[in-house]
């Protein structure tokens, strides 16, 4: 079944067309990514799904219902819940509260929030730096604080942006691992944007690639490789691995 289908979808600024007719479905469960040369449209698609701005064409179903042209806060309510490429806690709040933030969300006291959050924070390995202040965390604890702040709204479907950039490739495997148990355990479906492909071949299901705000490939990783079209545009590129 379906979580989610982009039907369609496109965007132009200033005349400039960031997407055009893009189109792909999410199956519940699943892992998809997104991928792409930069300026392939990838996040303008992200931040259509997440209600940032409203696609000039097409329509967004979630969970059988359409969700274009909604706000970003009722798009997180329906359950869809994003990171950011570029990470930005609450530097004079510690970690547990940054999290808490997300969970007040749907937890309406504070000892439910924090509870929520705590949890969160132990699925992300954080827990023992709980009481940290964020400011003080180095950049892969700040993407899984960027993640468990996502993760605490309890989002049934999560978007990732660039998680693994900036990683060592031990730092990714960790991160992978992480998501890869969240996926399990929890049946939470991910929809990520990643450049890193040992990431991409390690996570997902299937596969959407992005050119020119077109999708020009979809299928499983080992499929979308061998895409001459793939080749030719993005992979034939220097690509972290």
């Amino acid at each position: 079944m379906n979580l989610l289908g982009v039907q369609g979808i496109s965007k132009s600024f200033r005349g400039l067309q960031a997407v055009s007719a893009a189109a792909f479905d999410v199956e519940q469960g699943s892992i998809v990514a997104l991928i792409g040369p930069n300026g392939a449209g990838k996040t303008t698609c992200f931040n259509m799904i997440a209600g940032v701005f409203p696609p000039d064409a097409g329509g967004i179903i979630f969970e059988n219902r359409e969700i274009q042209g909604k706000r970003a806060d009722q798009v997180c309510v329906a359950g869809i819940g994003r990171t950011f490429q570029i990470v930005k806690p609450f530097a004079g709040l510690s970690v547990l509260d940054n999290v808490m933030v997300g969970s007040f969300l749907k937890e309406r006291t504070a000892s439910g929030a924090r509870a929520v959050a705590l949890q969160v924070l132990r699925k992300l390995h954080l827990d023992a730096k709980a009481d940290l202040p964020a400011s003080s965390l180095t950049l892969p604890d700040r993407k899984r604080l960027e993640v468990a702040r996502a993760l605490a709204t309890r989002p049934k479907l999560l978007l990732l942006d660039e998680v693994m950039a900036g990683l060592r490739p031990t730092e990714c495997d960790e991160i992978v691992a992480v998501f890869r148990e969240l996926n399990r355990a929890d049946g939470l479906t991910i929809l990520l944007i990643e450049h890193v492909m040992r990431a991409v071949m390690a996570l997902a299901h299937r596969v959407v690639v992005l050119h020119h705000g077109e999708v020009i490939a979809r299928g499983t990783p080992a499929e979308v490789v061998r895409d001459a079209a793939v080749l030719e545009c993005y992979l034939g590129e220097e690509t972290e691995v």
